[in-house]
């Protein structure tokens, strides 16, 4: 199982980025996808998830109208599309799937990607 995101850097304050994630080794269709993100010093944080329809999507309060999850079944992909930068939004963003079964959950990570929001 492999979980390789991309598209991580260092921006200015009200821009944008485009994170993208790809999967290999499992079903990438039967899991929940998800973005994490993780300040230094603090906890590890979901920003957003979809199912693994695509059909239903959620947001951090923090992030809401400005970041966009999306997911490509076709070609095994999940992206994050973030706007309207803010250098609180500085972290190391991580990249997860999830399936939930019924004796165990299913659970990978990638190895993140660093996003810096700095003038």
């Amino acid at each position: 199982v492999t979980l390789v995101e991309s598209g991580g850097g260092l921006v200015q304050p009200g821009g944008s980025l485009r994170l993208s994630c790809a999967a290999s080794g499992f079903t990438f269709s039967r899991y929940d996808m998800s973005w994490y993100r993780q300040a230094p010093g603090k906890e590890r944080e979901l920003v957003a998830g979809i199912t693994k329809a695509g059909d239903s999507t959620n947001y951090a309060d923090s992030v809401k109208g400005r970041f966009t999850i999306s997911r490509d079944n076709a070609e095994n992909t999940v992206d994050l599309q973030m706007n309207m930068l803010k250098p609180e939004d500085t972290a190391v963003y991580y990249c997860n799937a999830r399936r939930f079964l019924s004796s165990r959950v299913n659970d990978y990570w990638g190895q993140g990607t660093q996003v810096t929001v700095s003038s």
